[in-house]
């Protein structure tokens, strides 16, 4: 809970206990079902007072209050000692001043209210980041090293620096190194988020968790295997996780001034009134003066207005992980987007083929489709989904990190990437394609260069409207990608993104997040591990993609349930609109209390009206606060 209400842990939970706390299920969490027995024991007593039965519905009463308050007086007293004041010691000195003047009634309903409020940012606020911690698991278990001139099978995490690791095709890379021997193309997805595979050989540097596609390896280690890329990205997540989770709610802004203000003024009530006066009715004047004070509305109308409006965000798929995260949502005027799998589809596909010397487009992805059939390579899934007809193809071999070979229709075929392949009278054309962003492969046919395909992930078809759409609401747009820069600035370019930082590691994009945050709150929108450090240092994370990367999804504030990128505006403006409707409940809250304070003070409201008008006032900002849960129209 926030620091403001004096009701947040005391210490931080090991992380085995955290994620078992995460999984456990809301009627097995205590601090859940103190608050809903709470509220269970004050309905019934309402129940039961309306029905005559007055002894049983005080002790109802009685049981609800006192749940309620075992949730937040504890902490506020701590907190008291501490020299930390908030919402919770008032709320808690307006309960026990209510049942002085004998309203138990009104106490238990302080209690509970402000008990199940607390309680669900509470849970919301700390769920889980065991999820976190599958970063790791891309980290295989055991490694191969040679020692003594033979392969020996280790634990990875013993991994020191100068050892050199064999990493086998289909085999992860357990820490960070160069490659000395071989040649392969590795499958970075998972740590860069880039779809299409990195080329490598000796002199490379390659990082933990990628995976290795194709031919042998030799990487001679450069970090231990516990501290490694990935060992870092958690650490930043981490961190990050733990500032933002100490940044002050609105409502305990708010309330910092006002409780301290609240208390002194009523025992300056309390203390010169009975010096001038009759003692009983100025102490009596002073409870009614905190009893008045108590911020009951603001207590109950912020959560109450954020659970309406994450409610009604969760039904157009947009899910809010607490009633902190929506505030800040609100105040957004800048997004960081990732480039692959959010702006891009991640699929890559072929996009142009240039041919020469009478060959024809069909028979360039023909013959390059009957070799990439026999490749596990992600461009070759591309070629061949390309390709209206495969030949049967003989003697195929593939050449790791250059290309693959073999006889077809009599003809030797040769496929592979420019660095490997001579593009002949192509190589202006070529040249033009990588600067439109696709990444190209050259065939050969006897030895000839006859065509060049051009693979490229393209944009969402939406990608263009909705940045229109964001820049018309005075939200800026960075793209942040892993990418080459040519590829980059293309595919931003198509999009309508003017600012552009490519060639960037985890790191670097939280980097640029904490750049970007000195002009203001910054939303980053992504959906790998690779941007987990960015999604957790924005002032809102939003991954994009439930099913998309686990340690995106925890390290992200907000989780969009698909992958349709006009929920981004229109997520902005359900956050916009609600963040008003909270600012409309403070100022009528503060207003009852500005209000009612003098009245109290001079006696010309005494508990009973005190008591009313609180209670239409939390009725009027309950129903205004049911405004959040209207779900605003998807732009066609």
């Amino acid at each position: 809970m926030s620091a403001a209400c004096g009701c947040e842990h005391e210490s931080a939970a090991p992380a085995g206990e955290e994620h078992e706390e995460a999984e456990r299920p809301w009627w097995r969490d205590r601090g859940i079902m103190v608050p809903v027995l709470s509220g269970v024991a004050f309905l019934v007593g309402l129940i039961l007072e309306w029905s005559g039965l007055e002894i049983p519905a005080l002790v109802l009463f009685w049981a609800g209050l006192l749940l309620g308050a075992s949730t937040f007086t504890p902490g506020a007293i701590r907190k008291l000692f501490k020299g930390k004041l908030g919402i919770g010691l008032l709320m808690t000195i307006s309960a026990i001043g209510a049942v002085v003047l004998g309203y138990v009634e009104e106490a238990a309903a302080l209690a509970f209210l402000y008990s199940i409020a607390e309680a669900l940012e509470d849970k919301a606020m700390d769920r889980a980041r065991g999820g976190l911690r599958a970063l790791l698991k891309l980290v295989p278990e055991t490694a191969t090293v040679l020692q003594g001139g033979n392969a020996v099978q280790v634990q990875a995490r013993e991994l020191m620096v100068g050892q050199v690791m064999v990493v086998r095709p289909g085999e992860r890379i357990a820490t960070d190194g160069i490659v000395r021997s071989g040649r392969s193309s590795l499958d970075t997805s998972a740590i860069t988020g880039e779809s299409i595979p990195v080329e490598v050989q000796p002199g490379d540097v390659v990082s933990a968790g990628a995976i290795n596609s194709a031919g042998a390896l030799e990487v001679e280690t450069t970090a231990a295997g516990t501290d490694n890329s990935l060992t870092t990205i958690v650490e930043l997540v981490e961190k990050a996780q733990t500032e933002k989770g100490e940044r002050a709610r609105l409502a305990d802004r708010i309330a910092r001034p006002l409780v301290p203000g609240v208390l002194i003024l009523a025992a300056l009530v309390a203390i010169i009134g009975s010096l001038l006066g009759d003692p009983e009715v100025w102490i009596t004047r002073a409870l009614v003066v905190l009893v008045a004070a108590s911020p009951c509305a603001l207590a109950i109308s912020v959560p109450l207005t954020v659970v309406a409006a994450i409610g009604a965000a969760s039904k157009f798929g947009v899910i809010i992980k607490s009633g902190a995260v929506f505030e800040r949502f609100g105040t957004v005027r800048h997004v960081a987007v990732d480039k692959t799998g959010t702006l891009t589809r991640n699929e890559p596909v072929v996009t142009a083929v240039l041919t020469t010397n009478g060959v024809t487009e069909v028979q360039a992805l023909a013959w390059a489709a009957a070799l990439e059939r026999h490749s596990t390579h992600p461009l070759a899934s591309a070629i061949t989904a390309a390709a209206s007809g495969t030949p049967a193809a003989a003697d195929v071999t593939e050449q790791a990190g250059h290309g693959i070979d073999g006889t077809v229709d009599g003809s030797r075929i040769t496929v592979g990437s420019p660095r490997w392949l001579d593009a002949g009278d192509l190589v202006e054309r070529v040249a033009t394609l990588e600067e439109q962003g696709m990444t190209v492969v050259i065939v050969h046919r006897d030895g000839s260069p006859v065509a060049a395909i051009g693979v490229r992930d393209e944009l969402r078809p939406e990608v263009s409207d909705v940045v229109r759409t964001l820049t018309g609401q005075g939200v800026g747009v960075t793209m942040l990608t892993g990418d080459n820069a040519r590829t980059a600035r293309a595919l931003a370019a198509q999009a309508g993104i003017s600012a552009v930082r490519a060639e960037l590691r985890p790191e670097d994009k939280a980097t640029a997040i904490a750049e970007l945050s000195k002009a203001g709150p910054v939303a980053m929108i992504g959906d790998g591990i690779n941007d987990a450090p960015a999604l957790a240092s924005a002032d809102v994370g939003i991954a994009m993609g439930a099913t998309g990367s686990d340690a995106a999804i925890e390290s992200a504030d907000v989780a969009f349930t698909g992958h349709d990128l006009r929920l981004i505006p229109r997520a902005f403006d359900h956050a916009r609109r609600g963040r008003r409707i909270i600012n409309q409940n403070i100022i009528l809250s503060l207003l009852i209390i500005t209000a009612l304070l003098p009245l109290a003070l001079f006696g010309v409201l005494g508990l009973a009206a005190v008591v009313l008008v609180h209670e239409v006032a939390e009725v009027i900002v309950i129903l205004n606060g049911l405004r959040a849960a209207r779900t605003p129209r998807l732009e066609s």
